[in-house]
């Protein structure tokens, strides 16, 4: 874990973005480094919700399906200015679960945040303010909720957007390789193939992906950063 630094919002503290009277049930609010995506490895503070409507088999945040506590947006916002880290991951469970997930987004952005989004995709994400980063997953067969994907986000999706599998053996590399050429992903977003941790071995997919002549060279193999990091620890990390 890193210790907080002083405050980066600009141009305009949290609190001052315009108060809305709703309520988020939130898991956990704490400061870390990126694990996972493009940003991987950068300082940031993670907002974890509460909730998600899937039950991936391979799941590390099952702690996130029931527990938290109610925070009103105000109170959102002044802990993530306290913890004073510019770049804000907003993720679960599953955020869009949660009405007022796209106000504490929009307000997050207003406040001069770079603000991500982590979503397991089978929700709809037209609601989300068009400045945040959105890391979208498609669900394979190792998961066990497969076809969860909701085929309009593609269209929602803009260039600074990510889509990640998480791949826990061949038969999900062969699906999410077929899914990126059928809709061409890797021509128009960053796509992240990463290896369920504890399941299949990094090394493993990492032959897999240089013996594929045909995936495309844009394709990365992720892995877990703050697992690497911080192996065991299942939480704050």
């Amino acid at each position: 874990m890193l210790r907080p630094g002083g405050g980066c919002l600009k141009p305009a503290p949290l609190l001052q973005c315009g108060a809305v009277a709703e309520n988020l049930i939130v898991n956990e609010i704490y400061p870390a480094l990126q694990g996972e995506g493009a940003r991987a490895g950068r300082a940031c503070t993670i907002v974890r919700l509460t909730g998600c409507n899937l039950r991936c088999a391979w799941c590390d945040t099952a702690y996130a399906y029931e527990r938290g506590r109610r925070m009103t947006l105000d109170e959102v916002a002044a802990e993530v200015d306290r913890l004073g880290r510019r770049l804000v991951l907003v993720t679960g469970g599953e955020p869009l679960l949660q009405p007022a997930t796209a106000a504490l987004l929009r307000r997050l952005c207003e406040a001069g945040c770079e603000v991500l989004l982590e979503t397991n995709g089978s929700l709809d994400i037209s609601a989300v303010d068009g400045r945040v980063g959105r890391c979208v997953d498609v669900k394979c067969p190792g998961s066990g909720q497969a076809d969860s994907f909701l085929l309009s986000n593609l269209e929602e999706l803009t260039a600074g957007d990510e889509v990640k599998f998480v791949l826990a053996g061949r038969e999900d590399y062969e699906y999410a390789r077929g899914f990126i050429r059928r809709h061409r992903l890797a021509e128009r977003w960053e796509v992240i193939l990463t290896p369920a941790a504890g399941v299949l071995e990094p090394a493993e997919l990492a032959g897999w992906m240089l013996a594929d002549a045909d995936l495309p060279e844009t394709v990365r193999l992720g892995l877990q950063l703050h697992k690497v990091i911080w192996p065991g620890a299942a939480r704050g990390v």
